[in-house]
């Protein structure tokens, strides 16, 4: 019997639809085609073990499982879930297969037949909704984070079997609610201290206020201790507040970065990225086999704080020569090329020489003339 599913997989930030067809014929191995990977080869063995797990049998006959389109490398673990109810229908364990035309699966599943959370659940959940789906089935940890996409009813889920019994009686489904507008009208929980508690320091403080007006780049420059840290990590509450578009962009990177705190269903303040200077410019712009974002996407809508400015690498500084100037960032590789949002404002720290106290009031410098 021939079953298609649908699945989603992330493509830079934003996600991709994935039919998933499964058929089971007469022969005795099973087969997974369609440019998957390593993670997803071995959801095979979780499937098999979720699909006993909760009293169900695996076929040994010829298992055919196709996730198109062909040319789309497939990446992730988010695959499992909708591999499994392809088998369970394709072996007439299920009977009622409606739901399966209309709905999105995604999920990882544990060898116990739970349900684990995925990376990039929002941009999934939104290109659910621009295909027109009836709904999309995600894990529990996952659902408030897909809630935000309004129109689009999100299903958590905490195990495979509640995922059949949903499919058998789609009644019971009981649509997450949670309104994108409600949780943005919440205040943010910034952890970080307020711009106002500063006491002194007027030139520098009036500054930094145009820089946040204007979102201008900045670059403080002072010997230890006169504050320039602790005045970068308070530049973000004077920042005007996220709109709701720039939070859903901002929570959409963060979400394919797997970054997203599970109960934060949507990033409301700011961002306040302070990589340490031993950063490669790997890491600092983002790619790798399966290109994820890095920490200059990752302070998207908010701000990049580089402490010690001369210490970091020069090809790490470098590298952000195009983004500060394009405000988005392109990572080609063999096989794909991404973007990545990139509009950040940058806060540099640095001492004025080696020792720190070039120019001070009250301190001699020691360092030789060459060095300054």
């Amino acid at each position: 019997m021939l079953v298609k599913t649908y699945g989603s997989a992330v493509n830079g930030v934003d996600a991709i639809t994935i039919s998933i067809e499964v058929n089971v014929t007469l022969g005795t191995h099973t087969y997974l085609v369609g440019l998957p990977d390593n993670a997803v080869k071995e959801s095979m063995l979780r499937v098999e073990s979720a699909i006993k797990a909760i009293g169900f049998f695996m076929p040994r006959t010829k298992v055919i499982i196709n996730m198109a389109p062909a040319d789309i490398r497939k990446t992730g673990t988010a695959f499992d879930l909708p591999i499994a109810i392809g088998i369970l229908a394709a072996t007439e364990q299920l009977i009622e297969l409606s739901a399966l035309q209309q709905w999105v699966l995604c999920g990882e599943l544990g060898l116990d037949g739970s349900v684990q959370p995925i990376r990039g659940a929002l941009p999934m959940a939104l290109t659910a909704r621009q295909e027109k789906f009836g709904a999309i089935v995600l894990p529990q940890q996952n659902a408030r984070e897909a809630a935000v996409v309004e129109g689009l009813p999100v299903i958590g889920v905490q195990s495979l079997l509640d995922v059949v019994k949903i499919l058998e009686k789609p009644d019971r489904a009981r649509p997450v609610q949670h309104a994108a507008h409600d949780w943005f009208c919440q205040p943010p929980e910034t952890g970080q201290g307020d711009f106002a508690d500063v006491k002194g320091q007027e030139p520098i403080k009036r500054a930094m206020e145009i820089a946040a007006a204007g979102g201008h780049n900045l670059i403080l420059i002072g010997p230890p201790g006169a504050g320039k840290t602790m005045l970068a990590r308070r530049l973000p509450t004077i920042l005007p507040p996220l709109t709701l578009e720039e939070a859903l962009e901002t929570t959409r990177v963060h979400s394919v970065a797997g970054k997203l705190n599970g109960n934060e269903a949507l990033i409301r303040h700011r961002p306040f990225r302070q990589p340490h200077h031993t950063i490669s410019h790997m890491a600092m712009a983002g790619g790798g086999i399966n290109p994820m974002p890095g920490e200059i996407s990752l302070a998207h809508n908010g701000v990049l704080f580089l402490d010690e400015l001369p210490e970091f690498n020069r090809s790490v500084l470098e590298v952000m020569r195009q983004p500060m100037e394009e405000r988005r960032l392109t990572i080609s590789r063999a096989r794909a090329s991404v973007d990545f949002p990139a509009a950040f404002m940058l806060i540099a720290s640095m001492n004025p020489c080696p020792c720190g106290y070039y120019n001070h009031p009250d301190k001699d410098c020691t360092c030789p003339p060459g060095a300054v």
